[in-house]
């Protein structure tokens, strides 16, 4: 006998919930927001054969339709608190939802968010092709935000991790390049099991003049800092930090496009002022993350990477887009 919805939600997505007045099993939750906070609330979608493969890994689907989410709380500088999750589960052969499955994907959903302290408050499920969304909300001192609005011309551009190892991940598979046992291991930890850096963004408060996180390539979510800072910047590409089989693909366009513009990072990039080099290089050592410079916010409203001779590269793409 195949499970009814609130079965599956009792068994499968319901835990205790001491950081809500009122969680998972009424028409809605109630919250409490600490005084002098205002709430972050950012919404993702994942989606079987546009965001992830069909036959991913569940307990690796789990973290990551979470840890995509977390990154958005990263780049506000906020702590993160609650999620609800709604899902569309096809049904397994005769009708009902595949058990072990759930099984799996909700401890791999739990896992991270026990780690970061989020407690799931509630949701929906449905049939359907499979589809995973998340609203994730966080609390963060008013007037300490992160935004995207505030980079300065002469601001140092920063970012957090390695860039590229996801894209390079999704290269291999597409048949567009071979790695190595070693290089795959590490490129298929990034895409399927990326870390937000909610640690990072709480110590960029009062730092950062903006921020955002790379979801979609550097060069397109910088961009959004760009315009909504009305600034321009100049990249060096050889700053760039990026793995060994990353950069071993700098010959050909496609090491370029991975760490420019491949997406799925879900790495940081902020901007400083020159001034906070130093602090932000002491915050790197603390958490034990590698923090890199890799360029200047400018006046002149366009965005230019210098290769190692100093002249302007093309790339064909920019970074993701979902509807092109």
């Amino acid at each position: 006998m195949s499970m009814s919805e609130f079965d599956l939600i009792k068994r499968f997505f319901t835990r205790a919930t001491p950081g809500a007045l009122l969680g998972v099993g009424d028409d809605a939750a109630l919250l409490q927001v600490s005084d002098g906070n205002v709430l972050a609330v950012s919404c993702d979608m994942l989606v079987s054969g546009t965001h992830f493969f069909a036959d991913a890994d569940p307990y690796l689907l789990g973290h990551k339709t979470l840890a995509v989410n977390l990154s958005d709380m990263a780049a506000m500088g906020a702590t993160p608190r609650w999620a609800t999750l709604a899902i569309a589960l096809p049904p397994k052969d005769g009708g009902g939802a595949d058990e072990v499955w759930l099984d799996k994907f909700s401890a791999g959903f739990f896992a991270l968010a026990q780690q970061h302290g989020v407690e799931l408050i509630g949701g929906d499920t449905t049939r359907g092709p499979l589809n995973l969304c998340v609203t994730i909300i966080g609390e963060v001192p008013a007037e300490q935000a992160l935004r995207r609005s505030g980079a300065q011309i002469g601001d140092e551009i920063w970012v957090s991790g390695s860039l590229g190892d996801a894209a390079l991940a999704l290269a291999h598979r597409q048949g567009l390049t071979v790695l190595s046992g070693i290089e795959l291991a590490a490129c298929e930890k990034a895409l399927h099991q990326p870390q937000p850096r909610i640690a990072l963004g709480m110590a960029l408060r009062g730092i950062a003049s903006s921020a955002i996180d790379i979801s979609d390539g550097l060069l397109a979510d910088l961009g959004h800092i760009l315009e909504s800072s009305n600034v321009g910047a100049q990249l060096d590409l050889l700053s760039l930090p990026v793995s060994p089989g990353v950069r071993r693909h700098f010959s050909q366009p496609l090491g370029k496009q991975c760490a420019l513009s491949g997406g799925d990072d879900y790495e940081l990039c902020f901007t400083a002022p020159h001034q906070r080099h130093a602090e932000l290089l002491s915050i790197a050592a603390k958490l034990g993350l590698p923090l890199t410079p890799i360029g200047e916010i400018v006046a002149r409203r366009e965005c230019i990477v210098h290769d190692a001779s100093g002249k302007p590269i093309k790339l064909e793409t920019s970074g993701y887009d979902h509807f092109r």
